[in-house]
């Protein structure tokens, strides 16, 4: 039988958990750009991220769950929100090719923003003039980071403001059905399809890893299958509302990558950029919090 597992009030593992899975967060996106400046192409990166989610997801799953891991009350839920995650991830991992490191995931952190937006006509939230206020501060820092009026910015940057609104996308569906599907049909269902479905596309464009390339082709896919398992777990074990604001530790854990692996430094228009939208998303999570206390 899959169930959803019950709700757990351990708010101390849940906020661990969530920073962990920053931490494989950042250590896909930085694989990525590594495979990719490797000179694999970028789909393929894609494929390989998903299939390793998906293998590890199966052995995981299935061995305590059989079959039943894979049962969902919602197929077509399912399927689109496995298509907004994949299709978010081609477009950041092609964007990631371009930019560094620090923009990108700068860019994405804009996700609470565009998720206050997209509650109000699709989940019928309800959202007063302050948090209308603070996503559009938030779409300033948005603009300061890309300043698309300069020399810095790069056409990939809207492949990123692409993959952002579709990351947001995932998240609303991933709220709708919160309570409804259990952690096992979500991992194998949004790992699974993305792997049918990349899988003839890769083909044609497949070029084999060489050497240490290998290490990241392979780790890359158990990379993504931690960060979202711990995600997820890490949401059954303390509220939301407290685990929102984790995911601001990724920049600094983004600059670190950017400096360590790729030499690149982030811009002060990054970092001024970045405070904004840390401050409006943190403000649109205090007002949240104050609406449910």
């Amino acid at each position: 039988m899959n169930t959803a597992a019950p709700r757990e009030e351990r708010t101390p593992v849940g906020i661990l958990l969530m920073a962990l899975a920053v931490v494989f967060f950042t250590c896909i996106d930085t694989t990525a750009k590594w495979l990719i400046l490797a000179g694999l192409p970028a789909l393929q990166v894609v494929f390989a991220r998903y299939l390793g989610h998906f293998i590890f997801a199966l052995v995981f799953f299935t061995a305590r769950q059989g079959t039943a891991a894979f049962r969902t009350q919602s197929p077509g839920q399912q399927a689109l929100r496995s298509v907004f995650l994949m299709t978010s991830t081609i477009c950041n991992f092609i964007a990631l090719q371009y930019l560094p490191i620090t923009v990108t995931t700068t860019i994405m952190f804009a996700g609470p923003i565009v998720i206050t937006l997209l509650a109000i006509p699709l989940l019928g939230e309800q959202v007063g003039i302050r948090r209308i206020l603070a996503v559009c501060v938030g779409f300033i820092g948005v603009i300061v980071v890309m300043r698309p009026w300069g020399t810095g910015f790069h056409p990939a940057m809207l492949l990123n403001v692409v993959a952002l609104t579709l990351a947001s996308l995932y998240f609303i569906m991933t709220r709708r059905m919160a309570g409804k599907e259990s952690n096992s049909s979500q991992q194998l269902w949004a790992s699974g399809l993305a792997t049918l479905v990349l899988l003839p596309v890769v083909l044609p464009l497949w070029t084999w890893p060489e050497g240490s390339v290998w290490i990241g082709f392979c780790i890359i896919g158990p990379f993504g299958a931690f960060a979202h398992i711990s995600a997820t777990t890490a949401h059954r074990l303390a509220d939301a509302s407290i685990l929102a604001p984790v995911i601001y530790i990724q920049i600094f854990l983004a600059a670190l990558a950017g400096v360590l692996v790729f030499n690149t430094w982030p811009t002060i228009w990054t970092l001024a950029g970045g405070l904004i939208i840390v401050a409006s998303g943190l403000y649109i999570w205090h007002r949240e919090r104050v609406k449910t206390v």
